[in-house]
């Protein structure tokens, strides 16, 4: 495995109607880096958004769907989600304010 830094880790936020509903209950969805550790994504979290604390991390490995152009097929690539849930005392997430 090769070696991620931390601000390699995160790639994006993931913002979806099932997403915003679980951020009353702390709960922030992102789409990881596919070699990630959950160790690692918790390490990411409490370092790019001050005063964050996670409680715990659950992760989804989603393969990628079947594409067809003509009759030639291919695949998309594999993605990793994580949903991150912070404890109560910890600071809210600041880019999905206003969403």
């Amino acid at each position: 495995m090769a070696d991620i830094k931390y601000y390699d880790v995160i790639l994006k936020p993931i913002v979806t109607e099932k997403s915003m509903n679980a951020m009353a209950e702390k709960k922030y969805t992102f789409l990881v880096h596919p070699t990630a550790t959950k160790s690692q994504i918790k390490e990411a979290v409490e370092k790019m958004f001050e005063g964050t604390k996670v409680a715990k991390v659950n992760t989804m490995n989603c393969d990628g769907k079947t594409k067809r152009r003509g009759m030639t097929f291919g695949k998309t690539a594999k993605t990793k989600k994580a949903i991150v849930q912070l404890t109560e005392e910890s600071a809210d997430i600041e880019i999905f304010e206003g969403l």
